[in-house]
C-alpha cells in the first residue's frame, strides 16, 4: 500500500491533505507538534516540533523504515505579519526553521526512498511566496525559498522520475489566522478551504506517469479579509 508523509496534519491544510490521502487508500504518517483530530486504522501520528533538528533526528529512523514512501507533503508552517523590527528573534528563528528549514531537511532525508518509488514531493508554500507585501518580509523570504528549493530541486530530480510540485495558496480558512489580527472574510467566493487544496493534490496525483505538474497557484475570485477587533 502507498505511505505519505504529511507534515501539520493537525489542523488546517495539512489535515485536509491527509484526510484526503486516507479517503484514496494512502496509509499516512502525519508529523505534528500537537495531538489532532483524524481517527483512522491507516493513519499513524508521530509528535514533533520540526522547528528543532535534534526531534528530526529523533523520528528519523522511524521515517527510514517506511515501506513504499511515495509521497511527502511539506504543509507545516506559520506567520507572523508584523513590522520587521517588532518581531523577536524567536519568532524569526522558528519561522524559518519551520517554514524553510524542516523541508529541506525532511526531503533530503527521505529523498533516496522517493527514488525508488518514483514518487512525488509537495511543498505548500503561499501566494506571499509570488509577490511581495509590506509586513511581509520574513514570512515571505520563508515560502519564496522553499518555492526556489522545489523548483530547483526538479531540475535536479526530474530524470530520476521524482515529482516537485509547488502549490502557492492565497488565504485559506485554517487556524493558521487564529492569532492574527487579521482573518479569511466570511463570503464563500473571497476565502479557499482546506478541502480545496486538498482537491487540487488529488487532482495533481491523478496525471499519468511522465506529466508533472511543477507549480499551482490557488486563488479565490474575490479579495477579502476580516480585520479582528
Amino acid at each position: 500500500m502507498a505511505t505519505a508523509i504529511v507534515t501539520g496534519s493537525s489542523s488546517g491544510i495539512g489535515e485536509a491533505i491527509a484526510r484526503m490521502l486516507l479517503e484514496k487508500g494512502f496509509t499516512v504518517i502525519g508529523i505534528s507538534r500537537r495531538q489532532g483530530q483524524i481517527n483512522h486504522p491507516a493513519f499513524y501520528p508521530i509528535s514533533c516540533d520540526l522547528r528543532k533538528i535534534s526531534e528530526i533526528e529523533r523520528i528519523l529512523t522511524t521515517l527510514l523504515k517506511v515501506s513504499e514512501l511515495t509521497l511527502l507533503v511539506n504543509a507545516a508552517g506559520f506567520g507572523r505579519f508584523e513590522p520587521h523590527e517588532e518581531l523577536s528573534t524567536k519568532v524569526i528563528s522558528d519561522m524559518i526553521a519551520l517554514n524553510l528549514t524542516a523541508p529541506i531537511h525532511l526531503t533530503n532525508l527521505l529523498l533516496r526512498s522517493l527514488k525508488k518509488s518514483r514518487g512525488t514531493i509537495i511543498n505548500i508554500t503561499s501566494i506571499e511566496a509570488t509577490r511581495t507585501s509590506k509586513f511581509s518580509a520574513l514570512y515571505s523570504a520563508t515560502k519564496a525559498g522553499l518555492r526556489a528549493f522545489g523548483q530547483s530541486l526538479f531540475e535536479e530530480v526530474r530524470a530520476s522520475g521524482v515529482g516537485v510540485v509547488t502549490i502557492n495558496p492565497d488565504m485559506t480558512d485554517t487556524p493558521f489566522f487564529e492569532e492574527l489580527r487579521f482573518g479569511v472574510a466570511e463570503e464563500s467566493d473571497t476565502r479557499l478551504m482546506g478541502t480545496d487544496i486538498a482537491e487540487a493534490v488529488a487532482n495533481l496525483l491523478s496525471f499519468r506517469e511522465g506529466i508533472s505538474i511543477t507549480e499551482l497557484t490557488i486563488r479565490p475570485q474575490r479579495f477579502g479579509i476580516s480585520k479582528k477587533r
